[in-house]
């Protein structure tokens, strides 16, 4: 697979909260050139943001982000405002203390009332995979499809550990028809990135490989 095809599925990321207008406009200028899925960026940047690309590059925000405990209105509300500002696509995080308290009705009818939110832009569900147990995941996996969300997600990438290889075949082997992965947090290569994709990440949530094509294309090479 050459790295053209890799980052055709790559979240440019930019998610620091020292981040800039300066760092953001570099961010949506290389995902334009490296054909990027989109640039996921703060939420206070979005309408700056769509404005500059002019509809070349999808750009996405998160909500509720990173530690997903805000109330499920706080969250509806930060949705309804990215999308209002030029949003394409969405990453919630979900609030995991109500996960691990089992109100699993109450984490689905969440993820269900910020899609709703999305009206019809793409929504990913991060379950923040480092805090939580095998069952937790799996049991995620089902929620997220029963509440209709385009995608799962690994990680915020701001918690003890990003994504693994074997939380992405897990939540591949039990999410529901339709529903797609991202892996994000410390993919760090191009090897990395088609070990994630082969089995069964849709989406990547990184920065590091277009850094490492500007690099190369600067003639310093991988």
């Amino acid at each position: 697979m050459n790295t053209s095809e890799v980052l055709k599925i790559v979240d440019h990321t930019l998610l620091t909260q020292t981040a800039t207008w300066e760092d953001i406009k570099t961010i949506l200028d290389d995902g334009i050139k490296y054909e990027t899925a989109s640039a996921c960026i703060p939420a206070a940047y979005v309408k700056q943001a769509a404005e500059y690309v002019e509809g070349k590059l999808p750009i996405c925000t998160v909500i509720g982000f990173p530690n997903g405990y805000s109330t499920t209105a706080t969250k509806v509300f930060e949705t309804k405002d990215a999308i209002v500002n030029g949003a394409s696509e969405i990453d919630m995080v979900i609030n995991i203390g109500f996960l691990k308290d089992k109100k699993y009705d109450e984490v689905e009818e969440e993820i269900r009332q910020i899609h709703e939110a999305c009206d019809g832009k793409i929504l990913k569900v991060i379950i923040e995979t480092c805090l939580l147990t095998e069952e937790e995941k799996i049991k995620m996996c089902e929620i997220v499809t029963k509440a209709g969300a385009e995608f799962i997600k690994t990680s915020t990438g701001f918690s003890t550990a990003g994504a693994t290889f074997e939380d992405v075949k897990l939540m591949h082997d039990h999410v529901g028809e339709g529903v797609k992965v991202k892996a994000a947090g410390g993919i760090s290569s191009f090897d990395d990135a088609e070990k994630f994709m082969s089995l069964g990440a849709d989406r990547l949530g990184t920065s590091r490989l277009v850094k490492i094509m500007k690099n190369t294309d600067n003639g310093a090479g991988y």
